[in-house]
């Protein structure tokens, strides 16, 4: 078994899952972390036993000794931190989006194929055995031609203090201002959803419009050094490339829905009920001969592996891998024409897929 080395890039929360996931693949070995944070950089190395901290790609890569990247840096970092991986012939995992607009989106791509190395975002939610076989499923052609689909990403932080108090800590503030860096819901959840939905369907969106809502939650719309003026929900729809037509909406203020996805997906054949709620995984079908009377049966799911595991395989075999950095500038382009669409008064707009 081939051993792989793995860098951690930004070392903030998210990076322990990273971490941990890793750990659990034999073979793999995280070797080193990088941030630009000295305290948060050592909390992560002791944690996870980690040897070496870097301060920077640039001290990083001077080193060298690595085969592949894990960037979990906030999101405007992506783009200008992994160029330079890339250049250097290392197998990228980015956290989503893959970047903050398409143009950079679409250079990554670009940069990935030229350098041929292992690219993948993490879409956390392919992990998700119910929109593995439902994916199955529609290439099978159970469900015929897919005709109509509604999608959510439902939580509920910003009306229910599940994960902590959003109004006091800062990584909760950060995620409500644009000043900051943050797209709102739209950025943050929105480019799961739309992957949830799209994968499923195994079809790309053709066209696109979008209502962004800000809600009023602290005098002033801001709290110390964070304006608060990013999306808190979206409603948007979508045209798919066969013509099918749906529903996309994701909010912070879903009281009741702590971090939950759902997808209903309709074809001429058929139907199929997604869920990935309280952290189960569930699917439900109604197919002939079931389709005149509508009654809706469970459907095993078997096991997938996780984007940490698939990344590494592919980095063992030399294989391509989904999803991949072109999967995320296509995923992209829908999320910046959702901005363009709503500032132009829900106006539909053109999906550019090529």
């Amino acid at each position: 078994m081939m051993p792989v080395r793995v860098l951690i890039l930004g070392t903030g929360g998210m990076a322990n899952s990273h971490a941990e996931a890793y750990a659990a693949i034999p073979g793999v070995t995280v070797v080193a972390g990088v941030d630009t944070d000295p305290d948060r950089l050592a909390e992560f190395q002791a944690r996870h036993d980690v040897e070496r901290g870097f301060a920077s790609v640039a001290e990083v890569l001077e080193w060298g000794a690595f085969d592949a990247v894990s960037n979990v840096t906030p999101d405007p970092v992506h783009f200008p931190t992994t160029l330079p991986l890339l250049q250097a012939g290392k197998h990228v995992l980015c956290e989503k989006p893959l970047a903050v607009n398409a143009a950079d989106a679409d250079a990554m791509t670009v940069a990935a194929r030229a350098a041929g190395v292992v690219n993948m975002v993490n879409l956390s939610y392919r992990n998700v055995p119910a929109l593995g076989q439902a994916a199955a499923m529609v290439a099978a052609g159970d469900l015929g031609e897919i005709r109509h689909f509604e999608a959510a990403y439902l939580q509920s932080w910003l009306t229910q203090p599940a994960w902590g108090e959003w109004s006091e800590e800062a990584k909760w503030l950060w995620r409500l201002s644009t000043q900051h860096g943050s797209l709102g819901v739209l950025g943050d959840v929105g480019v799961h959803i739309l992957d949830f939905a799209t994968f499923a369907a195994g079809l790309d969106v053709t066209d696109v419009s979008c209502r962004l809502t800000t809600f009023h939650k602290a005098p002033g719309d801001r709290i110390g050094d964070y304006v608060l003026d990013a999306n808190d929900s979206f409603v948007m729809h979508l045209s798919l490339d066969n013509g099918a037509t749906g529903v996309v909406h994701a909010s912070r203020m879903a009281s009741g829905h702590i971090n939950d996805l759902s997808l209903r997906l309709f074809g001429t054949k058929g139907g199929l009920d997604v869920r990935f709620e309280n952290g189960q995984s569930k699917l439900r079908a109604c197919l002939e001969p079931d389709l005149q009377s509508g009654i809706w049966h469970d459907v095993p799911t078997p096991a997938v592996l996780t984007n940490y595991e698939r990344f590494i395989a592919a980095i063992r075999s030399g294989d391509e891998v989904r999803p991949d950095f072109a999967r995320g500038a296509t995923l992209q382009r829908v999320l910046d024409l959702a901005v363009e669409s709503d500032a132009k008064g829900c106006v539909s707009l053109q999906v550019r897929n090529d």
